[in-house]
């Protein structure tokens, strides 16, 4: 399992990026992920831990 950071979501749309505290490419998060997890809205520099999935 990873960790990071929210860089931005944006609710209305429905995704937006995480930095990965290991550095590297930002990840991207749909909101569907965030349903399955049972997390309603995700905000700016929110911790967060995450599986990647293609």
């Amino acid at each position: 399992m990873s960790t990071g950071k929210v860089k931005w979501f944006n609710n209305a749309k429905g995704f937006g990026f995480i930095q990965p505290d290991e550095g590297g490419n930002d990840v991207f998060v749909h909101i569907t992920a965030l349903q399955a997890a049972g997390i309603a809205t995700l905000n700016e520099d929110d911790a967060v831990s995450y599986d990647l999935e293609e």
